[in-house]
């Protein structure tokens, strides 16, 4: 693998600045960036990860979308009301909505939409057949139905608050029945939506090309039509470093993340962006909703960690500002608050642990006293991409008298390890599903309990619990929150899990890039993009 020193990074930047001119004179109208991790499918129904879900939603809408701040705005529902205590919502459907050009359309090619797309189009989300990864978005839901052409029902067994977010996710977009049933599970790959761009080629592993759709029904605030641009350009460089080297030498517009090839050549040690780069490159960060952390399994046989002292000490023992500033340059805010992250609703940073190592030290030595363990000793499992944190832990509750040995073991061996119990001590993350603090609390609820739920740690209160279901009924928001505040609040007093961090949605841009910018959710929307 290429190493990039000082040297080769200098070289790069004398490119940025002598940065030749485009062949064409439309290269402002065309955006491009990299996707890693490549795409499986461009069916939203299979948008389960970040790259799927980037690339569909510049192809397909939903009844909804969410704004940068996580709020939930009309999309092709240009209105709704919520009636019956919160358990029937009525959208009233745009009629100057086109699904993308397509020969299997008779009248120009193409057609509006109509609440009847909606109604095949979450029918076909809940066909066991299709098995599609989104079809739990449904599971609160007891039916819907097109009411006629531009009214669309849909009833909820039971109240649920997050519910409009839900549906703000690429899941439940609009699909033409007559064009998934022509191609099946070529859909894939034949992709027809109503989205700001259109699919115009897909070559797998190397080149993936959206064109503007004329048709769109978006305008901005001046009544402009959107989007701007022309096309999207998107390749398939597996290697993060050889990706940045793409987006210095301008032959890509846009990087996401801050991978180890080349942090410490782009940012200082306090999450700046170094000189070099000042001139030619933007640097966007904001919260993200992922909250990175260690979680104990509190059905465990490990005697030392059924003890709720060694468990406050462990979250005690380490400096998580040091930790950031030495392994992630500054990028990720550290965790001191509950695990609910900071940007929802709910979030408090008074409720968590801070760097204590006497007061660490001290609870050791009532827990050696009480226990009779004088060499209280922890297996902490993780994967290879987070042994740094892993390694910085344990040397520093090493020092408050805990030895802990780090097992590394594959993602999948993990992920499956930890889902059925087989894990006492381990490291783990959760990516918000939906931008609400139920997502995260979920994880608590003693009737989640992993494998048949995302509660991994087998945390059981019987007050928790009474909040968690008493937080469904509530509809005012900010006592919802103050529910939240409350349950996170209870789950960090027994200390089943280390938080670590909330992590942080960085993005580096060509400085002719406009328009792009951040949420908490890391989507990448593209419609009101410019480059100049």
């Amino acid at each position: 693998m290429l190493k990039l020193t000082r040297l080769s990074f200098f070289c790069i930047v004398v490119l940025f600045s002598c940065n030749q001119k485009k062949d064409t004179d439309k290269d402002h109208l065309v955006f491009r960036y990299n996707e890693h991790k490549n795409i499986g499918s461009l069916d939203p129904a299979f948008s389960k990860d970040l790259a799927d879900i980037w690339a569909t939603h510049q192809l397909f809408n939903g009844l909804v979308q969410m704004d940068n701040q996580l709020n939930v705005k009309p999309c092709i529902a240009k209105s709704w009301t919520i009636t019956d205590s919160a358990t029937t919502y009525t959208f009233n459907i745009r009629k100057d909505v086109y699904f993308h050009k397509h020969e299997l359309f008779k009248q120009d090619s193409t057609r509006t939409v109509k609440a009847s797309d909606f109604e095949y189009s979450l029918t076909r989300l809940k066909d066991d057949k299709l098995a599609s990864p989104g079809s739990w978005v449904l599971q609160k839901v007891e039916s819907f139905s097109a009411v006629n052409d531009s009214t669309f029902q849909i009833k909820l067994k039971q109240p649920f608050p997050a519910f409009l977010g839900l549906l703000t996710m690429k899941y439940c977009s609009v699909v033409p029945k007559e064009i998934v049933e022509h191609y099946g599970n070529d859909f894939r790959s034949h992709p027809i939506g109503t989205g700001p761009f259109e699919f115009k080629r897909w070559e797998e592993n190397l080149k993936l090309v959206f064109r503007r759709n004329n048709n769109y029904f978006e305008t901005d605030d001046n009544g402009e039509q959107l989007p701007y641009l022309e096309a999207i350009a998107i390749t398939f460089l597996p290697d993060k470093q050889s990706e940045f080297l793409q987006f210095a030498q301008g032959n890509i517009d846009f990087v996401s993340g801050l991978d180890a090839s080349y942090k410490d050549e782009v940012l200082t040690a306090d999450g700046k962006l170094r000189e070099l780069y000042a001139n030619d490159v933007n640097m966007i960060r904001g919260p993200y909703l992922n909250t990175e952390y260690l979680a104990f399994f509190m059905e465990t046989d490990v005697e030392a960690l059924q003890y709720e002292k060694l468990r406050r000490a462990i979250n005690m023992g380490f400096d998580r500002a040091k930790m950031m500033t030495y392994l992630r340059n500054g990028i990720g805010i550290p965790a001191s608050g509950g695990f609910i992250p900071k940007g929802l609703p709910g979030y408090d940073d008074s409720i968590g642990f801070t760097y204590q190592p006497e007061k660490a030290k001290q609870l050791i030595a009532e827990f050696k006293s009480e226990t009779g363990i004088q060499n209280p000793e922890v297996t902490l499992t993780t994967t290879s991409n987070y042994l740094s944190f892993c390694e910085f832990i344990q040397r520093e509750i090493q020092k408050i008298g805990i030895n802990v040995n780090v097992d590394v073991i594959p993602a999948s061996s993990l992920k499956d390890a930890k889902a059925n119990g087989q894990l006492d001590f381990f490291r783990a993350s959760w990516i918000a599903d939906y931008p609400d603090a139920e997502n995260y609390l979920s994880l608590y609820y003693s009737k989640n309990f992993a494998p048949n739920g995302p509660n991994y740690t087998h945390f059981k209160n019987e007050a928790f619990d009474a909040m968690y279901e008493a937080a469904y009924l509530e509809t005012n928001p900010e006592l919802r929150a103050q529910l939240y505040t409350k349950m996170d609040s209870l789950v960090m007093a027994s200390a089943p899990i280390v938080p670590m961090f909330y992590d942080e949605v960085v993005r580096f841009t060509r400085k002719e890039v406009k328009g792009l910018g951040i949420n908490a959710t890391n989507l990448l929307d593209l419609k009101y993009v410019k480059k100049h």
